[in-house]
């Protein structure tokens, strides 16, 4: 049986290929630690092949991605004076082909597909977690957290985090038939439990944050665009006051103690403190990407065992920015952010100018998600994790030129007639 490429190849008549190929994607991205290089291999085989198929359709005019290839280009650069050069080239093309993988996956799956896939994805993740799921005692602060199937709580509140993204968009920007309806809110009781029982307080904040972010988005797209950017921009000065004004009044520390996290935020400020000292010793280019967590080097043993990492990996600096510069340094770091920033901004100028875009008001909040968590996490910096496939596709679409329809609800069309 010939199966027709408009079948894969979409992004028109190919929505179920596209949504399981990005679920068993998000999956594998969660749990590869556990299915070893198989399931990477898996990851490669649901994206590559489709080049085969028609080249210029799936890749595109690449001209048109060279400040998204930056970073990953520089990072296989990195190899030259890299203090472990096996790891950072090894690592660098690892990087490099998850862009190019995102890239194609742009190309081929509309932003229905990725919040359809989203859903699937985030909903098999959750449900292994808590199925396979165990608790971990954390040796700092001497508490039992829920991490699921993963190795951090955190990495179980970020699924749970993403699950409510995609479920609210799956609500609210015209994912009309039942069964995704019920799979949304199924999706967002889910998540909400995992969120309770991880503890998380990073993934609990930015849920609330993006799920606001949602919300109010959603109301700003009933507004002429004039008038929306106005309304914008003051809301955004009244948000940057209401934040100083929690900073200095004691806010940080009522935040602090309500999620019982101390004032060294369970030893993140003195790890920063120690990611920082690292990066001055190489500033502009880095000791060379992923170079750091190497066992057997002096700093990354001393951390390991500051903060009783018995397996010796699996570990960093909890902030994309310090943790980039160590590894790439001020260049490297500059270049991510560009990539982040412009992604970011771009899907804001499309959701503020046109009258209605489904897809700058999804990616942008996958985006504004990614951002917060940058001061927390890493998870743009490494690849086969779902942090920085989501960036790369968020990129590509602004990148592309193309857009991708996401049908409003009869009921929202009807209110704007």
């Amino acid at each position: 049986m010939r199966i027709a490429k408009a079948r894969l190849i979409g992004p028109v008549g190919n929505e179920a290929y596209a949504a399981f190929a990005l679920a068993l994607s998000f999956f594998v991205f969660a749990y590869s630690f556990r299915f070893g290089q198989v399931s990477i291999l898996a990851y490669y085989t649901l994206w590559l092949p489709l080049v085969a198929l028609d080249y210029k359709r799936v890749l595109g005019n690449y001209a048109r991605y060279a400040w998204i290839f930056a970073f990953a280009l520089f990072a296989c650069l990195s190899v030259f004076w890299s203090q472990a050069p096996g790891t950072t080239a090894r690592a660098g093309v690892q990087y490099l082909s998850h862009v190019i993988c995102a890239l194609i996956a742009m190309r081929v799956a509309d932003t229905r597909m990725l919040v359809r896939g989203g859903l699937i994805g985030t909903g098999l993740v959750l449900a292994y977690s808590l199925a396979f799921g165990v608790y971990h005692l954390d040796p700092l602060d001497g508490t039992y957290s829920f991490v699921g199937a993963f190795a951090s709580k955190n990495q179980l509140g970020f699924y749970a985090s993403l699950a409510v993204l995609f479920a609210f968009a799956a609500l609210f920007l015209g994912v009309e038939r039942r069964v995704w309806k019920l799979l949304a809110v199924g999706c967002i009781l889910v998540a909400l439990y995992c969120l309770k029982a991880s503890q998380s307080a990073t993934s609990v904040l930015t849920t609330g944050v993006i799920a606001g972010l949602c919300l109010s988005l959603r109301a700003l797209e009933r507004l002429a665009p004039r008038h929306r950017k106005m309304l914008f921009l003051s809301l955004s000065v009244l948000c940057v006051l209401a934040i100083l004004a929690a900073a200095y009044g004691g806010g940080y520390q009522m935040l602090l103690a309500a999620f019982g996290k101390d004032a060294t935020l369970t030893g993140r400020t003195y790890l920063w403190q120690q990611g920082i000292e690292a990066a001055g010793r190489a500033p502009f280019v880095g000791i060379g990407y992923q170079a750091f967590w190497v066992q057997g080097f002096a700093d990354a043993e001393r951390l390991w065992a500051d903060f009783f990492i018995g397996t010796r990996s699996g570990f960093h600096f909890h902030n994309t920015f310090i943790a980039t510069t160590v590894e790439t340094g001020l260049v490297g770091c500059l270049l991510l952010t560009m990539v982040l920033l412009v992604t970011l901004s771009g899907h804001l100028g499309r959701l503020l100018s046109a009258a209605r875009d489904g897809e700058a008001l999804v990616l942008f909040t996958v985006a504004a998600l990614l951002t917060v968590r940058t001061f927390v996490e890493i998870d743009i910096l490494n690849p086969y994790h779902v942090g920085s496939f989501l960036l790369y596709f968020a990129a590509g679409k602004l990148a592309d030129g193309r857009r991708s329809p996401v049908r409003q609800p009869l009921s929202y069309r009807a209110a704007l007639a």
